[in-house]
């Protein structure tokens, strides 16, 4: 297979989505625990010391960098298949939920996606551009060093409830676009095994749970103040 071939055949396109996907799949995993941080109920303070880790080290910077080449990629590549779904059966992806043998959201994974999309720039508008580009307030470590306070950052945005229904509901779209698409990306790899399938797919269903509550609790315990907030002027 050429590299042209790789993204542009279908064979290559599924490759390039369940190589991003499993990228993506361990970000995931990285960014909940960095979110579960906040749970530490300590004003911030290990959530902000570990968000500044990420932003000031050259290594994450890099990952981070690579981050966004996947999610690019992942995007392309999902609609380009999603395309070519169309046009070969001449319906979209979730037409006909009575269909047998997949699940209404294996056949709805480019509605996920998008939703998922319009998601994840929100999120970056929020987060990701104040922090890179606009700038965010400063607040002092325990140890005197200053760093960004992503978490008032955090707790001014998740007082308006009309996002904290927009993040729950992106992280519902993420946890069924998980739920098929963990499992596909090993698939795609080429995992076939009766036994590691089975593993497999019950490793992705509860992954599709538990990582996605957890994004989901987050904007909600801020919201309802469910861990301790500082008073911010």
């Amino acid at each position: 297979m050429t590299w042209k071939q790789v993204f542009t055949s279908s064979v290559g396109r599924k490759l390039t989505m369940g190589l991003s996907g499993i990228f993506l799949i361990l970000f995931l995993l990285v960014h909940a625990g960095l979110n579960a941080c906040i749970w530490a109920n300590d004003d911030g303070e290990m959530f902000n010391r570990a968000a500044h880790f990420m932003g000031d080290n050259v290594v994450p910077r890099i990952l981070e960098i690579g981050l966004f080449v996947f999610i690019l990629l992942h995007i392309i590549q999902g609609f380009a298949l999603e395309a070519s779904n169309r046009s070969k059966r001449g319906v979209g992806y979730a037409v006909n939920y009575g269909n047998r043998g997949s699940k209404w959201y294996s056949r709805s994974m480019g509605l996920l996606g998008t939703i998922i999309l319009l998601f994840l720039i929100t999120h970056l508008v929020h987060f990701w551009v104040p922090s890179r580009f606009t700038g965010l307030d400063e607040v002092a470590l325990t140890n005197g060093v200053m760093v960004h306070n992503l978490f008032k950052q955090m707790a001014i945005v998740f007082e308006n409830l009309w996002v904290v229904v927009l993040y729950v509901v992106g992280c519902i779209s993420l946890a069924y676009h998980l739920a098929h698409g963990f499992q596909s990306a090993f698939r795609t790899m080429g995992v076939h095994n009766k036994r590691y399938v089975a593993m497999i797919k019950c490793m992705g269903y509860g992954f599709a749970v538990i990582v996605p509550l957890a994004f989901a609790l987050m904007p909600v315990s801020m919201h309802f103040h469910w861990i301790n907030i500082p008073t911010y002027n």
